[in-house]
């Protein structure tokens, strides 16, 4: 660890959050870099600090608190340093383990293309951690807010957004195009059209297995009951569909004796219900019109049923199977509809990265939207912890915009370092003060009789709704 990074100290009262062998080592006073955050960031990150100094303070009696160590990035370090993400912020994050962000902005006009994903790439923080979770009290648009509460763990790598695409009308894309079309499409009916624009989409075993396992992970370490894998496998066969596989050789390969397949519930529910079950009529329960397949098929099923019974039916069998995490798939536009219909059926879900962002939104939408809608991206030996809205710039130093996002970005910060009665304090402030009706104008204006109050102000009633302090882990 330096002593200085971006020309600041390093404060001497904080010591640095270690890591080995997969663990976490985190002392009684770590020390955490903070990017402010552009536009709004100011406002938000003034009011969340206040917040978390309070929670640590009322739930460890000062026995622990977190040192701020403030690191440079979006507006501010172009200002100071004329570079939108200098190399020592990024030296400081690695070396320091977990850092937490306000938003950033996206520069303009040649600038890097976006710093959140600069910061992921850099770091290899493969996993887009998103917990979506109802307070009551929060405006939704649906009946049953409180059915939802989800961890989706997006793959933060690869997909569209590894940036691989070609302009339309350049010459590399034409060499591209010519190339599809007249070696790997040749004698077939699919042609690229001339004037496409062209993107890769790279889904990789290496991408898709450390994230399932790292959704597994917090699974079972949190009593989760399944880990549904997201994906779009019936049109995109070996991108989609090998995600989808991949992720079930994980779970089985790594974690046979604590999951068990949708699949595998199936036939081993059958066999409970009828011990003298034969395997053919076990497979023709699990795929209906089995009669109708093809005999390749047929005795591909029957394989199946089979192999089950005989790997897992006794360690399994006889009702163990329903203590077992549950591994199952859904169809991206499938599970759109059933987070609406039928959200308490889903705890965990592991999706590639672009359908991670589409459903870890459309999900926030139902439980108040991004205004408090936390996010992590988090790798092996690091994790940023960040606000997952805008940087609104139009509202930029008003006092007025909603610090839901950092704050509970901080509760996944506190659990994460293991804290989890700071964690509990801030969550049930937080929920005190909208159950009270006391919110920023984005939820005062969706609310009945609802007080309006300032982003300095929300973060006052949240400490003063913390409990008195809890038992500590001290």
């Amino acid at each position: 660890m330096a002593a200085s990074y971006n020309g600041l100290p390093v404060p001497a009262d904080g010591a640095r959050i270690t890591y080995s062998n997969g663990r976490y080592g985190v002392p009684e006073n770590p020390l955490i870099p903070f990017i402010e955050g552009d536009g709004t960031g100011r406002d938000i990150w003034k009011a969340s600090v206040r917040v978390f100094d309070a929670a640590v303070q009322k739930a460890y009696q000062g026995k622990r608190r977190v040192v701020w160590y403030e690191v440079f990035a979006g507006e501010k370090a172009k200002a100071k340093f004329d570079s939108w993400l200098p190399d020592e912020t990024v030296d400081a994050i690695r070396d320091l383990r977990v850092a937490i962000k306000g938003p950033l902005t996206t520069p303009v006009g040649g600038g890097i293309r976006s710093l959140n994903v600069t910061l992921r790439q850099v770091l290899d923080l493969y996993s887009c951690v998103r917990p979506v979770k109802y307070y009551r009290g929060t405006p939704s648009p649906v009946k049953h807010p409180e059915r939802m509460d989800i961890v989706i763990y997006r793959e933060n790598t690869e997909d569209v957004y590894a940036g691989i695409e070609w302009e339309q009308g350049t010459p590399e894309v034409r060499k591209l195009i010519d190339f599809l079309n007249k070696d790997m499409l040749k004698g077939g009916k699919k042609q690229v059209r001339l004037d496409s624009g062209v993107g890769i989409k790279p889904i990789s075993i290496t991408g898709t297995k450390r994230l399932v396992r790292m959704a597994i992970q917090f699974a079972l370490a949190s009593g989760r009951k399944s880990v549904t894998l997201v994906h779009k496998g019936n049109i995109q066969k070996y991108t989609e569909g090998a995600f989808r596989q991949w992720g079930y050789d994980l779970a089985t390969e790594e974690f046979r004796d604590r999951v068990v397949t949708e699949r595998e519930s199936w036939i081993l529910d059958n066999k409970d219900k009828n011990p003298n079950l034969t395997v053919e009529q076990n497979a023709a329960l699990i795929e209906p019109g089995l009669q109708f397949a093809t005999e390749e098929f047929r005795q591909s099923v029957y394989q199946e049923a089979k192999s089950v019974l005989a790997a897992i039916g006794a360690t399994h069998g006889k009702g163990v199977w329903k203590k077992k995490l549950l591994i199952n798939d859904r169809i991206a536009d499938s599970i759109f509809q059933q987070v609406v219909t039928r959200a308490d059926e889903y705890t965990v879900l592991a999706t590639s990265n672009l359908n991670g962002d589409y459903i870890s939104d459309a999900c926030a939408a139902q439980v108040g939207g991004l205004g408090i809608a936390p996010g992590a991206n988090i790798g092996d030996g690091y994790a940023i912890f960040e606000a997952t809205h805008g940087t609104a710039p139009k509202y930029a130093d008003k006092d007025v915009i909603n610090p839901g996002s950092v704050i509970l970005s901080g509760v996944m910060m506190f659990r994460f370092l293991g804290w989890n009665e700071a964690a509990d304090l801030i969550e049930h402030g937080l929920e005190r003060t909208i159950e009270q009706k006391k919110v920023t104008y984005d939820f005062e204006r969706l609310m009945e009789g609802a007080t309006k109050v300032k982003t300095s102000e929300f973060a006052n009633f949240i400490i003063e709704n913390m409990a008195a302090p809890v038992l500590s882990a001290v």
